[in-house]
This record gives C-alpha cells, sequence and structure tokens, in this order.
C-alpha cells in the first residue's frame, strides 16, 4: 500500500491550475498517494500553526511562523509583480484617515494582513472573515475599508468600490522586490528525499497545466468563485508566472525582506 501525503491548497484558480494534474493522479511521488485538502489559504495557515498537512499552501506571513517545521518548496508560489492584495472602500479615504477607520482583512496569518499592518500600523480597528465575504462586510456597513485577494481583486470596481490603496505597489516601491504572497511548504520530518520528490512533482504538475491549459478548466470551474471566463484568466496569468516554477533570488530576497519587516515592526 502506498503512503498518503496529504496536500493542502486553495480552491482559486491560480492553485487549481497548477495542481490539477497531481489533483488527478497523472502526476506524483512515486510511492506515495497525494491526496488534495481544499481549504481557503486562511485556513490552511492554521492548520500549519498545527502542523496538520504533510504538505501544504500558506500565507508567507504564516510561514514565518512555521518554518522551523515546514520547508519552503521552490514550486508552486505566489508571487510577482503588479499582484498584490488592495485596499478598498465605498468611498475614498485619506492614509491619514484610516486608524480610524474599521478595517475587515482575509485571515489574521495572510500576507495581506501583514503588508496592511506594515503600511498602517496605527489602524487597530482590524478584524477578520474569509475572503470572499469582504465586499458583503464593506456593503452592510460593518466595515469602512476591506483588504481584498484573490479573484475580487478583478472585480471589485465593478462591484462599485474605490481603490484606497494598493499595498503590492507599495511594496514594490519601498522594496524593488516582488510581493511575496504565498507558497508550498513540506513538513521537514518527510526528509530531504522525499521533499525533493515532492518539489519535482509539483513543478512537473505546474508545467503540464502551463502546456495545456484547457485540460485544467474543469477542474478550476468545479472550485472558483468567479465563473467569468476573463476573470479567470486574469487570475491565474496574475499569480501563476515564473516564480511559481522557482522562486529564484530575487524572491526568497523577498521572503527575507519581508520577515525582517514583520520582526522590526512586532508582526512576529
Amino acid at each position: 500500500m502506498a503512503k498518503e501525503l496529504t496536500f493542502g491548497y486553495s480552491p482559486c484558480p491560480n492553485d487549481t491550475y497548477m495542481f490539477n494534474a497531481i489533483a488527478h493522479g497523472t502526476v506524483g511521488v512515486d510511492g506515495y498517494k497525494m491526496r488534495p485538502v481544499l481549504h481557503d489559504v486562511e485556513t490552511l495557515n492554521h492548520m500549519a500553526m498545527d502542523t496538520v498537512l504533510d504538505i501544504t499552501k500558506l500565507s508567507f506571513y504564516a510561514w514565518l511562523k512555521v518554518k522551523d517545521r515546514y520547508q519552503l518548496l521552490g514550486s508552486g508560489a505566489a508571487m510577482g509583480f503588479g499582484c498584490g492584495p488592495v485596499l478598498i472602500a465605498r468611498k475614498l479615504f485619506t492614509k491619514a484617515e484610516i486608524p480610524g477607520c474599521r478595517v475587515v482583512l482575509p485571515g489574521q496569518w495572510t500576507t495581506a494582513h501583514l503588508l496592511f499592518r506594515l503600511w498602517a500600523p496605527d489602524a487597530r480597528q482590524r478584524f477578520f472573515t474569509p475572503y470572499d465575504r469582504i465586499f458583503d462586510e464593506l456593503l452592510s456597513g460593518r466595515a469602512d475599508c476591506g483588504v481584498i485577494i484573490h479573484e475580487s481583486r478583478f472585480t471589485f470596481e465593478t462591484a462599485g468600490f474605490e481603490l484606497v490603496v494598493d499595498l503590492g505597489a507599495w511594496w514594490e516601491e519601498i522594496t524593488g522586490l516582488p510581493i511575496p504572497l504565498g507558497g508550498i511548504a513540506a513538513k521537514k520530518k518527510l526528509g530531504q528525499p522525499v521533499i525533493r520528490k515532492i518539489d519535482a512533482a509539483i513543478n512537473r504538475s505546474i508545467r503540464r497545466a502551463m502546456a495545456d491549459p484547457d485540460e485544467t478548466l474543469p477542474y478550476i470551474r468545479q472550485h472558483a468563485q468567479e465563473m467569468d471566463d476573463m476573470v479567470l484568466q486574469a487570475h491565474i496569468r496574475t499569480f501563476v508566472n515564473d516564480f511559481s516554477l522557482a522562486l529564484t533570488r530575487q524572491g526568497r530576497r523577498a521572503i527575507e525582506r519581508l520577515g525582517s519587516m514583520a520582526h522590526a515592526a512586532g508582526a512576529i
């Protein structure tokens, strides 16, 4: 009997696109059965805190907390330029007004939350809800501003919201580095030989998706919150790129910079 490796990732289009081949068993690790476990990224972050899954997608903010137990892989990252979270509202606010605002965020351990804390350290009225409920919190009046990620960053203007700040653009301006959103990590106790095989399998799955995107569409649509084809394609183009295939030295520098800024801000 093959041993099982639990693999957690989100139902968002970039993840289901990248890991379609693994989900359907066309790519895997010899001697192991990889079992997908799909949750939103904040649930995965909390599961990582409890060391639940063998392999998991997680926010880089969360990884900074669990890197003693999980090894970051070179493949599968969500990172790049022009892909960061954005702060939106029903009306425009100045930065000086933000500390007086109620701000809803997509999870305590999301990189979106960390970037917001770094941008607005005096904003204390923060609360959390799943990323797909941010619009509802704003429309209900329970929040004044919200930080959005995933598909929402492509639809917020159509939904009638204003851009307060692009936190990704702010990060790029002050660092000159790609925005480190999330990555894939494996339990260190699996051992280096197995971890290398997992990393290689993830890389093969991504390359297969890039070579035949149409093959991934049924799986993407099965799980997507947003079904508009143009939004799905924009989402994938934004979050799946060369950094997804290999973190590179520049990508690792971005993660290190995020960690040093988090420590300096008292966020870790």
